[in-house]
C-alpha cells in the first residue's frame, strides 16, 4: 500500500493553513472552521522561498509544461446529444435532458423524494438500454429493492452497488462504465486518503471534485444526492453548489402529495425552471398543467381574502392562488404571518397599503400563504396579495374569474411587469375572464376572450372592486 497523502487543516474563513486541528484559527479567530483537506505536493522546499522569489513566474511547480493555446473558432467538435429520461417534466429543468459527462447535485429535505425520483430515472434509462448505476450510501440493498418493488416498471434492472469508499465507487464504476451513475447521497461518500469523518467539509469537497473529475474524463453523467440543512442551504461547503454543472432543489410540504423540482444553477440551460411532479404509490408522476393543480379546489372553497396571480418561473407561467386573512389583534403586537411569500415584502406593502389605501393594519393580525406551498419570489405578484388582504379587510369576495397581475411601488402605483403576453395568456387558457395589470402593462394586442384592464395605482383598483 502506498503512503498515505498528506493532509492540513484549511480554515474555511480565511484560508489559512494549520499543521493540526484546533477548535479556533490562529489567524482569523474564527471558531469551529478547520476543516481536512489534501495537501498538495510543493515543487520547492519551504527553505527556498527565496530562490522562488528570485524566480519570479518562470518558477514552475512539479509536472508544469507548457501547453498549446488554440483559438476558440479552431476548436473542434460538437455539443454531445442528451440523453431522455422519459419524465418530460425533470427533463424539462435540466434543459432538454442529461448531458453525457455533468454532474448533477440534487438537494431537497429528507423524505421528499429524492432518492425516489432518481431511481425512477434510472428505471426510465435503463428500459431505452442506457446502462446506469445506482450507488447506495444510506441504504441497505434490500432497503432500495423495497422502492424498486414499489415503483415497478424497469426499476428492478437497474444495477445497484451499496459502498461509500469513493475509491472502490470510481474502480466500479469505470469497470461498468455505466452512462449514468447516481450516488446517494454525497455526505455518506468517504476517501481513504483524509481522516476526517464521512460528511465533513474536507470529505464532501474532496470526494465531489474527484467524482467531477471522473465524470469529464469518462463521459458518465453523474447526479449526487445532497442533504439540506435547517437553514435550507446543501450541508457541506459553499463550493459544492460551484463544483457541479447543475443544481436541483426539491420543494414541497411533506403533507402534500405534489413536490416541485427547482433549477438553481444550469451550465447547459437556463435557470430557475421549475417542474411539477405528483406523488402516489408508483412514485413521482410529472403533471403537465400545474395551473390547474394549483387552481383545483378554488372553485369550491371561494371566499373573501382570495386572489389570483400570474407569476414566470423560468420560462413557464403559471396560476397561482394567494390567500389572505385579516383578523382583529387579540394583544399585543399584531402578529405577521407569511407562509411562500417574503415576510420583509409583505410589511413593506402593510405600509403601503396604510400610506397610500388607507387602509390601517395597526390593530390587525396577517396571516397571508400562497396556496400549493409553492414559494413566489417574483414581484408580479404584489397584486393579488394587495387585492387578497383588501377582500379580507372588507370582507368581499373579489371575482372568480379575475386575475392581478403586478408590481407594487412604494407610492401606491402599479407598475409594469415582464412578458405580459404569456402571463394573460396563460390566465385565458385556465378560464379567467378579466386581467387587472399596470397601465403600462396592457398588451398591445387584445386576447379574445379575456379583458386587460390598466390599473394605475392601489387605490383606484380598491374603487373599482369595492366601490
Amino acid at each position: 500500500m502506498g503512503a498515505k497523502a498528506k493532509t492540513v487543516y484549511r480554515c474555511t474563513e480565511c484560508g489559512a493553513d494549520h499543521l493540526k486541528w484546533s477548535g479556533k484559527c490562529d489567524v482569523c479567530g474564527e471558531w469551529n472552521t478547520l476543516a481536512e483537506e489534501m495537501a498538495a505536493p510543493r515543487a520547492l522546499a519551504a527553505g527556498s522561498a527565496s530562490a522562488r522569489r528570485k524566480a519570479g513566474v518562470t518558477a514552475l511547480g512539479s509536472g508544469g509544461a507548457v501547453s498549446p493555446t488554440p483559438r476558440i473558432r479552431d476548436v473542434v467538435g460538437a455539443e454531445d446529444h442528451r440523453l431522455r429520461t422519459g419524465l418530460a417534466e425533470f427533463d424539462f429543468v435540466l434543459g432538454g435532458g442529461i448531458v453525457p459527462g455533468s454532474m448533477v447535485l440534487v438537494g431537497g429535505e429528507p423524505g421528499i423524494g429524492k432518492s425516489t425520483i432518481l431511481l425512477q430515472v434510472a428505471a426510465q434509462l435503463q428500459a431505452a438500454g442506457t446502462q446506469s448505476l445506482y450507488v447506495s450510501g444510506e441504504e441497505s440493498p434490500l432497503q432500495v429493492k423495497l422502492r424498486a418493488d414499489r415503483l415497478g416498471g424497469s426499476s428492478g434492472d437497474v444495477e445497484m452497488l451499496g459502498e461509500t469508499l469513493l475509491e472502490t465507487i470510481l474502480a466500479t464504476a469505470a469497470d461498468r462504465t455505466p452512462a449514468v451513475m447516481i450516488v446517494d447521497s454525497i455526505q455518506t461518500v468517504f476517501t481513504g486518503d483524509l481522516e476526517g469523518a464521512p460528511g465533513n467539509v474536507g470529505q464532501v469537497r474532496e470526494c465531489a471534485a474527484r467524482l467531477m473529475r471522473f465524470a469529464k474524463e469518462s463521459g458518465t453523467a453523474v447526479f449526487v444526492v445532497g442533504h439540506v440543512t435547517k437553514g435550507g442551504g446543501i450541508a457541506g461547503p459553499k463550493t459544492l453548489e460551484h463544483i457541479v454543472d447543475t443544481v436541483l432543489y426539491f420543494e414541497g410540504e411533506g403533507t402534500l402529495d405534489h413536490r416541485v423540482l427547482r433549477a438553481t444553477k444550469n451550465r447547459f440551460g437556463s435557470v430557475d425552471e421549475i417542474g411539477v411532479f405528483r406523488m402516489t404509490q408508483q412514485g413521482l408522476i410529472p403533471v403537465e398543467n400545474a395551473s390547474a393543480l394549483f387552481l383545483g379546489d378554488r372553485e369550491r372553497h371561494h371566499t373573501s381574502g382570495s386572489a389570483i396571480t400570474a407569476i414566470l418561473e423560468g420560462t413557464r407561467p403559471m396560476l397561482l392562488e394567494v390567500q389572505a386573512l385579516a383578523a382583529k389583534a387579540g394583544f399585543g403586537t399584531p402578529q405577521r404571518v407569511a407562509g411562500g411569500y417574503d415576510a420583509r415584502r409583505l410589511a413593506l406593502l402593510l405600509a403601503v397599503l396604510d400610506k397610500r389605501a388607507g387602509l390601517s393594519f395597526a390593530n390587525i393580525d396577517v396571516f397571508l400563504n400562497v396556496v400549493g406551498g409553492v414559494r413566489m419570489q417574483e414581484p408580479a405578484g404584489d397584486l393579488a396579495v394587495a387585492a387578497a388582504l383588501a377582500s379580507s379587510v372588507y370582507d368581499k369576495v373579489l371575482p372568480a374569474d379575475a386575475v392581478f397581475i403586478g408590481e407594487v411601488g412604494l407610492g401606491g402605483e402599479i407598475r409594469a411587469v415582464s412578458q405580459i403576453d404569456r402571463r394573460v395568456a396563460e390566465a385565458e387558457k385556465m378560464g379567467m375572464k378579466i386581467a387587472y395589470v399596470g397601465e403600462r402593462s396592457v398588451p398591445k394586442r387584445a386576447p379574445k376572450s379575456i379583458k386587460v384592464e390598466g390599473i394605475p395605482s392601489l387605490s383606484e383598483l380598491f374603487k373599482r372592486l369595492f366601490r
